[in-house]
């Protein structure tokens, strides 16, 4: 269906500078506390970096594909390129302005302070110079450029030295690379003093390249195109997506990142030999790498410096039995991470791994730990002789060695390991447990918003679904058995024969029907409002950039529907316009916790629907991902999600409101209401307390007998 061109939209690019706008403001913001300040600089600038290899790298491959049609929103290529440059300059800027002359500052008053070698007290660098010749130069090479000695390979995001040198008979440079092995800081006296690594090698140098006289250095690292592109044609898809990984760490250079005091010369020499375009450079004041500080964070544990303590909670329902399974037969369950324990989650697919009763175990995994208890139960499942297939997506963008290593590690198990459809990623979150019951085989079923991931579940907002519900664990079963079953070349056929596709009561899949049953789920608000009856639209999302469904909002918005979103990251669509989109409001929430859980709720007629998704509404995941939406049917679990909207809807503390201009703007101030805030002390009212979540998530087996050792003393 072609969009019509009176559609307004908001360049989805800008958009995601925008979003990291927004990040940058939570750590510019003072009554955040500093260490807390520090760590959104560093999720700031991790999100730059991304920004940089996947979106700025598609718009560079567009560029050198000489494609002249513009974007959605009306921008062409080399315009998008330029405001992207734009953009990307001053956001940095800012950065380092929050990071130089507030951050630093700030923890530096409560002692916690990142300082370059030449600012130490000469016993100090003494005993550095000491650390470096023991444990730091052993592993440098540094490694001479010269006819003889071609500029060197620069691998991405890796930090670099180069010097200068020069002698009698002219000058020369040398690199130095940063092996990915070392840390980014040493720690000095009592553990909250850091002196980055680069600049303890900068101040050495002479002991690299003794003899030689170094008259300048530099310290610099390049961000290169990402984007993986996988020939539909391969015979193996793993084979393939190791190769395409290989070529990905040799794409072109899409940023290079240098310190401002960098000399011409050695700056000449480094754009040339990375072959980066003029205009890709960027020089920064100060540490480069800020997402790096990350260390920092990590590293010093100064209570009053970081957000209070909190360990997600158990709910009553999981504390009332040991018996993960009877739980769920007495009715569905919902959980809201991080506030509620991912451990329960674990403790379900332990109890399967072990039971005699449990025959089969069906799951699909996008992005996990590297550790994950959820591939140690599946594979303990099939070691003990369970019927274990695993779909794990190869083609998931940053985890794609960290899949193929897990996939090894379930194949060895005894697991049965998929791939996935090539060119279409599987992001649905789901696990299908089939249990031998009586004299029938009952299917026990887990959905999600959200990964397996236990790093992930301790700060990201997400709805886990348990339920025991006979047309769930059917569809579910039947849309993995799609998975498995379909190739790349039988799907096609499907969606040429439109009328001939897999069928799902319950279960809206994508690429099969997210988008139209999306579209005619809108309209059917639309209908309503235009014949009088109760219509309103409220979804939670991470973004929202589809042209076809944001028209469909705004014919909406013009038949009367009330629309309230709440947009994590990019979204094209313009609220508050005269006569398209008067009616529709759009505000984001920054805080604590990403906030990643996608629940969609419709009014229908004054009988409201509630869903929860696993797939944003972007074209990637209505045509290119296995996405899977569901519906809430018990009361509770609708009453819960309603329940998250509105408290959300609430917030006045850490919410943006996107205006009629394309600008975002404060909703209230640091002194009102968060929204997270409120999850944690409902949490604590209505749950039971755990241990830490660490040490929870590593014996899963334990917690009930530590909850009942507590007699359920809340906390």
């Amino acid at each position: 269906m072609p969009v019509a061109q009176k559609t307004p939209l908001l360049n989805r690019e800008l958009s995601r500078l925008d979003y990291n706008r927004r990040v940058l403001a939570k750590a510019e913001e003072a009554g955040v506390p500093p260490l807390e300040r520090l760590r959104f600089l560093a999720w700031c600038s991790h999100n730059l970096d991304e920004f940089f290899m996947v979106r700025a790298g598609a718009t560079r491959d567009m560029l050198d594909a000489r494609i002249t049609e513009a974007s959605a929103d009306g921008l062409m290529p080399i315009e998008q390129m330029e405001a992207i440059r734009a953009g990307a300059h001053s956001l940095l800027e800012d950065m380092y302005r929050c990071l130089n002359e507030q951050v630093l500052p700030e923890l530096r008053n409560h002692g916690v302070i990142v300082e370059s070698f030449r600012d130490l007290a000469p016993d100090e660098q003494q005993r550095l110079r000491k650390h470096f010749r023991r444990e730091i130069a052993p592993v440098l090479t540094p490694l001479a450029i010269d006819p003889g000695h071609p500029f060197p390979f620069i691998a991405n995001l890796t930090l670099n030295i180069a010097a200068g040198v020069d002698s009698e008979r002219g000058s020369s440079m040398a690199m130095i690379k940063l092996p990915r092995l070392l840390a980014r800081f040493v720690r000095l006296g009592d553990g909250r003093r850091f002196v980055p690594i680069g600049s303890i090698i900068m101040a050495n140098l002479g002991d690299l390249l003794p003899t030689l006289r170094i008259s300048r250095a530099v310290v610099f690292r390049v961000i290169r195109n990402a984007e993986l592109s996988i020939d539909e044609d391969v015979e193996d898809l793993r084979l393939s997506v190791e190769a395409e990984l290989r070529r990905r760490e040799r794409k072109q250079v899409v940023c290079l990142e240098v310190d401002a005091r960098a000399d011409d010369d050695l700056l000449r020499t480094l754009v040339e030999g990375t072959r980066t375009l003029p205009e890709d450079v960027y020089r920064v004041d100060g540490f480069l790498g800020i997402g790096d500080l990350m260390e920092v964070c990590d590293r010093v544990s100064i209570p009053s410096l970081k957000y209070p303590e909190f360990n997600p909670r158990l709910p009553q329902r999981l504390a009332a039995s040991a018996d993960m399974f009877s739980i769920i037969r007495a009715g569905d369950v919902l959980l809201h991470r991080p506030y509620e324990s991912f451990t329960a989650v674990i403790e379900l697919l332990h109890a399967a791994a072990i039971d005699p009763n449990v025959v089969a175990i069906k799951q699909t995994l996008y992005q996990t730990d590297e550790r994950s208890p959820i591939v140690d139960k599946l594979a303990m499942a099939a070691m003990n002789g369970k019927q274990v297939t695993v779909v794990i997506e190869l083609q998931a963008r940053f985890e794609e060695k960290r899949n193929i290593a897990l996939a090894q590690r379930l194949h060895d198990a005894g697991a049965q390991v998929v791939y996935g459809i090539l060119g279409v990623q599987t992001h649905a979150k789901m696990c299908v447990i089939i249990r031998r019951e009586a004299d029938q085989l009952r299917h026990y079923v887990h959905l999600s918003t959200g990964n397996y991931n236990v790093v992930n579940a301790s700060a990201y907002t997400d709805l886990d679904l348990l339920t025991c519900h006979e047309g769930f664990g059917a569809e579910a079963s039947q849309l993995i058995n799609v998975i498995t079953g379909y190739s790349a070349t039988t799907l096609a056929d499907v969606f040429e024969r439109a009328a001939d596709r897999p069928k799902w009561n319950l279960f809206v899949v994508a690429p099969f029907d997210y988008q139209r049953w999306l579209i005619e789920r809108i309209g059917r608000e639309a209908a309503n409002a235009t014949a009088g009856k109760p219509a309103r639209i409220v979804a939670k999302l991470n973004s929202l950039i589809d042209p076809q469904v944001v028209q469909a909002l705004y014919d909406a918005s013009t038949a009367g529907v009330k629309i309230d979103l709440i947009v994590r990251s990019m979204c094209t669509l313009i609220p508050g316009v005269v006569g398209v989109s008067e009616k529709i409001r759009v505000i984001s929430i920054v805080d604590r916790f990403l906030e990643h859980s996608r629940i969609i709720r419709f009014e229908n007629g004054g009988t409201p629907e509630i869903f929860l998704s696993s797939g944003d509404w972007m074209p990637r995941n209505f045509q290119r991902r296995i996405e899977l939406t569901f519906p809430l049917l018990a009361p509770a679990t609708q009453a819960m999600a309603a329940k998250i909207l509105d408290i959300a809807l609430d917030d006045t503390a850490s919410s943006w409101e996107l205006g009629s201009d394309g600008h975002w703007t404060r909703r209230g101030t640091a002194g009102g209401t968060s929204s997270q805030q409120r999850f944690i002390e409902l949490t604590r009212s209505e749950s039971l307390r755990l241990d830490p979540y660490a040490e929870t998530v590593k014996e899963p087996a334990r917690f009930r007998r530590r909850v009942r050792s507590r007699k359920r003393t809340r906390g």
